[in-house]
């Protein structure tokens, strides 16, 4: 048993592949910077800013800055790791390379709930917008296929078997099912022709909020900032609510709105240059978006009293509509409907690359790990796992999947920082084209605060569902992949 724990993946074999399981190289750092504003740019500032405005109040701009902070920790200790180790698999391959096998295939599973259940959560957000678009323009589809079977009550209830489920209601999310299943398609056909499509997005994301921006700073009223914080500095838990209230609380939520940088993590291997081209695209993106994020918040919070538009699913047209421009407000709509699928694509993207990766190494089953001779990608695995995705989009609530996704996401961040730790005592005189600067800060930064956030912030609920997936993946570990992996069965790569 102690062998599954200790034994690691070679850094120098780790990118050598046969012909079937290796990637086409066909990316730079321009298409990785937008491929990291794709995936950060999305559902976060679009949809769960009301939400977040609902847990914090004027506060929320803080939530933002504590996650921004937070994360900026994680991109570095991302960047170290993946120009030294320029392969496939982000937390997962850098955590066999440093942390043993055991560990890597937890935060490999983990991994499903950032990309998997996330690019879901995000098909939900998109779905809201879809549905008021519609709506408004009086061919709206029916209630009950506006929203998913378990969204008819909160998820405790369903858990605990106390809600009624009326399919006439509430059936399935058919908007969210269909746009990650024509994002499937979009990203089977080829990652650079996925890549060049996000560019383009990705212009039309940042012009809508730009647009935003403009036309609410124009009316900036200080005094909505008051009180700054409602609901407290800390978490609080609310009767009759699984989410918790407070700054830190609204940052348990809101964090979903910063991961997917390490999505670009996943892209080293289809890199032409990743040992340049990564650093630029991790940090460079992160970076971007933070900055992006504080103005498009304080924005918000200056033009209209929070009061009335917390809670929204669409909180940014709301504010337009109250500032009486309902044709920015339609362009915004618009934008989003266009726009934010690139976040979808991403986050499809780096999960089918960790079910590559995770097949490639043998703990998955080897067959599903084959690239299509023409498009260098793996198509199959790719379909599957969109197919996965739109039947969770179409039947869970937004608030329910989104809060789960970050448990994912901070756990692989602990993961990440503690591999460049353990790795900088173990190698400390490997080369390292790019290095966390004070590194024995940073890194042990992002570790605590992750887990400070994880345990503190995140709901009760969550944590029970995050240890239950967990308890399965290591199960199937155990019973599959420790018997399986190249490494039990004496290869390296």
């Amino acid at each position: 048993m102690a062998s599954f724990l200790t034994r690691t993946k070679s850094i120098d074999l780790a990118t050598t592949h046969d012909e079937h399981h290796r990637l086409k190289q066909t990316l730079s750092w321009p298409h990785l910077i937008a491929m990291g504003v794709g995936a950060i740019v999305g559902t976060g500032i679009y949809t769960l800013t009301g939400i977040a405005a609902n847990l914090a109040g004027p506060g929320m701009i803080f939530s933002f800055l504590l996650c921004g902070v937070l994360v900026l920790t994680a991109a570095l200790c991302y960047a170290e790791m993946a120009t030294m180790v320029p392969a496939s698999g982000s937390a997962y391959t850098y955590s066999y390379t440093a942390l043993g096998e055991t560990i890597a295939w937890i935060i490999g599973w983990a991994l499903v709930l950032e990309y998997a259940v996330g690019a879901a959560a995000v098909a939900s957000g998109w779905a809201n917008h879809a549905n008021e678009f519609m709506n408004g323009h009086g061919f709206g589809l029916p209630a009950n296929l506006q929203s998913g079977l378990l969204s008819a009550a909160p998820i405790t209830q369903l858990l605990e078997g106390h809600a009624h489920v009326d399919p006439t209601k509430a059936l399935i999310n058919l908007p969210a099912v269909f746009i990650v299943l024509l994002v499937t398609a979009l990203l089977a056909a080829g990652t650079r022709e996925s890549a060049i499509l996000n560019i383009v997005l990705v212009a039309i994301k940042l012009a809508a909020l730009l647009m935003f921006v403009v036309i609410a700073g124009q009316v900036f009223h200080p005094s909505y900032l008051h009180p700054i914080a409602p609901h407290g500095w800390g978490a609080t838990a609310a009767a009759n609510s699984d989410n918790k209230y407070g700054i830190v609380g609204a940052a348990g939520l809101v964090f979903f709105a910063f991961y997917g940088f390490d999505a670009v993590s996943t892209a080293a291997e289809e890199t032409k240059n990743p040992k340049k081209d990564m650093t630029l695209g991790i940090v460079g993106s992160m970076f971007l978006c933070t900055v992006i994020y504080m103005g498009v918040a304080l924005a918000a919070l200056g033009a209209m009293y929070y009061t009335g538009w917390a809670g929204s699913g669409t909180p940014l047209v709301v504010i337009l509509d109250f500032l009486k421009q309902p044709l920015a407000a339609q362009i915004l709509t618009a934008a989003v409907i266009i726009a934010l699928p690139s976040v979808i694509l991403v986050l499809l993207f780096g999960q089918s690359r960790i079910f590559f990766v995770m097949s490639r190494d043998g703990l998955l089953p080897q067959g599903i790990s084959r690239v299509n001779q023409k498009t260098g990608t793996p198509v199959g695995l790719t379909i599957a796992t969109g197919v996965i995705v739109a039947l969770v989009a179409g039947m869970v609530p937004l608030a329910d999947i989104g809060v789960l996704a970050n448990a994912g996401t901070l756990a692989a961040f602990i993961a990440v920082a503690l591999s460049v730790i353990v790795l900088r005592l173990r190698q400390p005189n490997r080369e390292r084209v790019f290095k966390v600067p004070l590194v024995w800060l940073v890194a042990p930064i992002c570790v605590l605060g992750c887990a400070y956030l994880f345990v503190v912030g995140l709901p009760d609920l969550t944590h029970k569902l995050f240890l239950g997936w967990g308890a399965l993946g290591l199960v199937i570990y155990l019973l599959y992949g420790a018997w399986r992996s190249k490494l039990a069965r004496g290869e390296q790569n």
